[in-house]
């Protein structure tokens, strides 16, 4: 039985998650389905390396939105998982898969971004869409067998026969056992190491030199300079801000051989990456800039119209004069 306390601190925790959880899905899926649209349209039109870079995390980041309704219904009953069990597991491995993507995305637009910089000809004639299209198969390929441990861990054998079964228990992906504890925690520790360290160094060392080259060519007009480095040093933040919490968990988890506390606290700055993801791909992509330009023109006429309207509904004499007015054609019309 739960203190007063304790259910305070547990309804207040499942609250900050699940605000958290409903404004990455409110912000991040209108902007990546914008961001889908742009991509799509300019791989079957003319694909670069950087296109269908920018898709495969745009596509990482809306499946990830698709299963996030799933966490939001379990932060909504108190952490509780009041759904059927098939999806806790399919829930989990999109969720962790899906993160460690776009660690993979972001450095590998990092490399494209610096080799574009450092060797500008030698790169031009080398680069292939097909490189690109090998290497998110192989990202979203290592991936998913890294987090294939969900699965593992949900069918695990026990030598324990009085052991309660997954399937019965409230609860999505916690309280393991010690026998569990003996494969999850290497297995963490690993994605430690090789799906986030390994890229994050990678990316610091792409856009360090990135903005160093930048800094020393005089020729590239001084906005688009900043704008460069302003968006190396946004993804560099994003990379430390929104994944360093959750895998660092995994070190402390495997040093004290259990889960920390602030482990789901700490996945939350991973989920918000979501809706950050779409400012990279703003600054990015040219394409993007300009279907969002166009959305919002459109938006904007759709209002202005609504309002016209409306003014109509109220002042419909004034307004049909005026539309009366406006359209008997002038001297200079009639010229043209």
């Amino acid at each position: 039985m739960l203190s007063e306390k304790e259910v305070m601190e547990r309804y207040g925790h499942s609250s900050l998650v699940l605000v958290v959880y409903i404004i990455t899905f409110l912000i991040g899926f209108p902007a990546n389905v914008v961001a889908f649209y742009t991509f799509s349209k300019k791989v079957r039109q003319k694909a670069m390396p950087i296109d269908i870079l920018l898709l495969n995390l745009t596509i990482s980041d809306l499946l990830f939105l698709l299963f996030l309704p799933f966490k939001i219904k379990e932060a909504a009953d108190y952490m509780k998982w009041n759904m059927p069990h098939f999806l806790c597991p399919l829930t989990s491995f999109v969720f962790y898969t899906t993160i460690y993507n776009s660690t993979f995305f972001l450095t590998a637009i990092s490399v494209e971004r610096y080799l574009g910089v450092a060797f500008p000809i030698k790169y031009k004639l080398k680069r292939r869409p097909l490189y690109a299209t090998v290497a998110s198969v192989f990202f979203w390929a290592i991936s998913m067998a890294h987090i294939s441990i969900v699965y593992i861990m949900q069918y695990f054998e026990h030598p324990n026969a009085t052991r309660t079964d997954p399937s019965e228990l409230d609860v999505c992906y916690k309280n393991f056992t010690q026998e569990q504890l003996q494969v999850l925690m290497p297995v963490r520790l690993e994605l430690f190491l090789v799906l986030f360290c390994v890229p994050f160094f990678i990316c610091c060392f792409c856009y360090i030199n990135f903005i160093r080259i930048l800094a020393q060519l005089p020729s590239i007009n001084p906005k688009k300079r900043l704008r460069a480095i302003g968006l190396s040093l946004g993804t560099l933040l994003v990379f430390i801000v929104c994944f360093a919490p959750y895998n660092l968990s995994h070190v402390v988890g495997f040093v004290n051989w259990k889960s920390p506390d602030w482990r789901v606290d700490a996945l939350l700055s991973s989920t918000v990456n979501a809706s950050l993801d779409p400012i990279i791909f703003y600054f990015s992509s040219s394409a993007l800039r300009g279907t969002l330009h166009l959305f919002l023109k459109s938006l904007v006429e759709r209002v202005q119209g609504l309002c016209c309207c409306r003014k109509a509904l109220y002042c419909p004499l004034v307004f049909c004069s005026r539309i009366q007015k406006d359209s008997t054609p002038s001297s200079n019309d009639s010229s043209l």
